[in-house]
């Protein structure tokens, strides 16, 4: 019997599941930094599951995968893929792009494991796009061909930052200053979410309090720092002409989604926001995407079920 695994690999954690016909089983979690290399974590877990001899795998990894050897971003874990699967006595092991895992997710939520902001239909079999703000801006879309669903890759999260209105504009001269650059993933991320922060601060001459996301992200819920409000409702704006902007690039009619770490925290503040009236502010375009659905991903797991509907993809049972 052929017994297969995912991996959802970060730069803090990293979370393996046993692959059945019934979905994902024995997912477990560990830390990154306790392995001094990615072959032993995996062991661990073949180690912690002896009734099954693993001949099959998918690694879904917070970095570019261009070839052979994988270097991590935000770890010291690099490896060869062709080593690593011996390693491992496989004889099938496939590594890919952690959102690449993520667009592989999205055709198979169901409507329990999203959140729908705002209206329009999806379209069967429609292409899709992903965003993900966390610790940076994870972008993808995938589209429908004649063996499957094929993802396409890219950095999407490092586009040059377009503003709207006149606050954007403030953020855009402030990471101008800083960066010489204004980049998508400046804004929609952790630090984004500060950025946006120090720069309404400073514009309007008062002290820059909080450095942490989570601070910023808190008082703006509490509604204890007006500056705290303005950035997150910013965020929110600025997520929103983002997402149309990914619709319009490849008619996205199957919708686009938001995944990452951040969003969820404030799933109510974002329903509320002009989120989806920053979607749908295109101009004459406007009725290109006023149809097209966005939706929060609410599946803690869809890092692993994308890289399982990969494996599966890609290998017979």
């Amino acid at each position: 019997m052929t017994h297969k695994f995912v991996a959802d690999v970060g730069g803090t954690n990293i979370r393996l599941a046993r692959v059945t016909e019934d979905g994902l089983q024995d997912i477990i979690k560990y830390q990154c930094r306790d392995f001094a290399t990615i072959d032993l974590a995996i062991q661990r877990y073949f180690t912690d599951l002896p009734d099954y001899a693993f001949t099959q795998g998918c690694i879904a990894i917070a970095c570019p995968v261009l070839g052979d050897q994988v270097e991590m971003t935000n770890h010291s874990w690099a490896f060869s893929q062709l080593a690593l699967r011996n390693q491992l006595n496989l004889n099938a092991l496939f590594v890919i792009n952690d959102f690449t895992a993520v667009a592989h997710s999205l055709p198979g939520l169901s409507d329990e494991q999203v959140i729908q902001i705002g209206n329009g239909t999806p379209k069967e079999n429609g292409n899709i796009a992903v965003f993900g703000p966390g610790t940076g801006l994870g972008v993808e879309h995938i589209t429908m061909t004649s063996s499957g669903w094929q993802t396409l890759d890219g950095e999407g999260g490092h586009v040059d930052f377009a503003p709207v209105d006149e606050t954007d504009v403030i953020v855009w001269r402030y990471l101008q200053e800083k960066y010489g650059r204004a980049s998508a993933e400046e804004l929609m991320s952790g630090r984004g979410i500060v950025n946006i922060y120090t720069a309404l601060a400073m514009n309007a001459g008062v002290e820059v309090a909080f450095s942490e996301p989570s601070d910023i992200t808190e008082n703006a819920l509490a509604k204890r720092c007006d500056i705290c409000v303005r950035s997150l409702t910013q965020f929110c704006r600025v997520m929103g002409s983002f997402a149309g902007n990914l619709a319009l690039n490849m008619a996205t009619t199957g919708g686009v989604f938001i995944g990452g770490g951040i969003a969820n925290r404030f799933v109510d503040f974002i329903q509320q926001s002009d989120f989806r009236a920053r979607f749908e502010a295109k101009g004459q375009m406007k009725h290109y995407v006023k149809d097209i659905p966005t939706y929060l991903i609410a599946e803690p797991d869809h890092g692993l079920l994308g890289a399982a509907a990969y494996l599966n993809q890609h290998t017979a049972s």
